[in-house]
């Protein structure tokens, strides 16, 4: 399966569903090596365009999936969320594999904190898209949104033409909101190299660090930020 001279890290994405199947081709065109599996002729035979190493699979066993290289793998997702039991028993085979990284889809909180007490890292893909949408259609500015954790998030804003020409210090968003300025991009050019003399135009885009209530503070003045300024 992999080269043993080889560096670069082997994924596998065992279930391939809107999710899974979206992860895996986006892995594949980043260039890493991959193994993707399902159930499902149809999806596999649409999986083989990004990777050879596509394989269907109906029964998860422990043999099955070492057959195909699974503890060979630097990381497995799962991304089998409607079956609980599987997705489960899937996780702790993978584990006991020997696979350092195992990350596992889940859809309510109870499978979360079963698949966190095997060992696996959980995530909640359409609980984080629901909560993405959300702060869009809250906040028409917040143009990207990660939450590090329950009150901390990295929120990326786009300035309006009201604050044009604006200076970093001037916008004074540290002071006024508590907030941190960590990049900022202008069309297809991101830097980190930002001081209070820098100058905003629309539509930049600011990517901020801090409390929750803090960034919609900010995000919530901008709408009126000539307002502001008089």
């Amino acid at each position: 399966m992999r080269n043993s001279s080889k560096k670069e890290k082997l994924y596998a994405v065992i279930g391939l569903g809107r999710f899974g199947f979206a992860l895996a081709k986006r892995l594949a065109e980043s260039g890493k090596d991959l193994i993707v599996i399902d159930k499902s002729e149809t999806v596999i035979n649409d999986a083989v365009a990004f990777t050879d190493n596509a394989y269907l699979m109906a029964d998860l066993s422990k043999e099955n999936l070492r057959n195909v290289g699974i503890q060979n793998c630097d990381t497995v997702i799962i991304g089998i969320g409607g079956n609980l039991a599987v997705s489960i028993l899937t996780s702790m085979i993978v584990l006991q594999l020997g696979v350092p990284h195992v990350i596992a889809k889940a859809l309510t909180e109870e499978q979360g904190s079963v698949l966190e007490k095997i060992g696996a890292e959980v995530i909640y893909p359409e609980r984080e898209m629901g909560i993405r949408l959300a702060n869009r259609l809250l906040a028409p500015r917040v143009m990207e949104y990660i939450a590090l954790n329950d009150d901390i998030s990295i929120t990326e804003i786009s300035i309006p033409e009201s604050a044009q020409e604006m200076t970093v210090q001037e916008m004074n968003v540290r002071q006024r909101y508590g907030l941190n300025i960590i990049a900022l991009k202008r069309g297809e050019e991101v830097t980190v190299n930002i001081t209070p003399q820098t100058v905003l135009r629309a539509p930049d885009i600011l990517a901020v660090v801090g409390r929750h209530d803090q960034v919609n503070r900010f995000e919530n003045d901008l709408q009126n930020w000539k307002t502001k300024k008089a």
